[in-house]
C-alpha cells in the first residue's frame, strides 16, 4: 500500500496544529496557577468569575484587555469598581491565559465575535460578584 506524500503533509500538519494547541493549553494552565487561581476558578464562582463564565461572555480581545490593563477596561465595560490587578505578562503568556480561558467557554471566539454587533461588547450586565460592596454616600 502506497501513502501519498499529500497524506502524510496533511496529518502531520494536522498533529503539529493539535500539538501546539495541548502546548497553548499547557501554558496557559501554568499562567492560571501562577497570577490568577487565587481569585478565579474554571467553572466555579470565586472573588471574580468564572472562566467558564468570562469565555461565555468575552472576546479574546476582550479578555486580553482586561488582563492588560484591568482598571480602565473596567470603566470601559460600565463597572464602578475593579478588584483585578494589572498583570504584567509577556505576551505569549497573554496570549496562553486567553486561550485557556476560552477553552472552558460553550461559543467559540469566532462565534463569539460574530455575534458582537457594532462592535460593542456582548455582554449586558456585569458578572455577579461576591466581592461587591455597596458604595457609602
Amino acid at each position: 500500500m502506497r501513502v501519498s506524500l499529500t497524506f502524510v503533509l496533511i496529518v502531520l500538519f494536522c498533529f503539529s496544529f493539535i500539538s501546539a494547541k495541548e502546548n497553548e493549553k499547557n501554558e496557559g494552565k501554568k499562567v492560571f496557577e501562577t497570577y490568577c487561581w487565587g481569585c478565579h476558578h474554571q467553572t466555579a464562582m470565586a472573588f471574580g468569575p468564572s472562566f467558564s463564565a468570562i469565555a461565555s461572555q468575552r472576546t479574546a480581545q476582550e479578555i486580553e484587555a482586561m488582563i492588560a490593563n484591568p482598571e480602565g477596561v473596567s470603566k470601559v465595560l460600565g463597572y464602578k469598581r475593579n478588584a483585578m490587578p494589572t498583570l504584567k505578562l509577556k505576551p505569549e503568556e497573554l496570549r496562553a491565559i486567553t486561550a485557556y480561558i476560552l477553552s472552558f467557554g460553550s461559543i467559540s471566539d469566532e462565534d463569539n465575535t460574530s455575534k458582537k454587533e457594532d462592535n460593542k461588547t456582548i455582554t449586558k450586565k456585569s458578572y455577579p460578584n461576591i466581592a461587591t460592596v455597596k458604595e457609602i454616600h
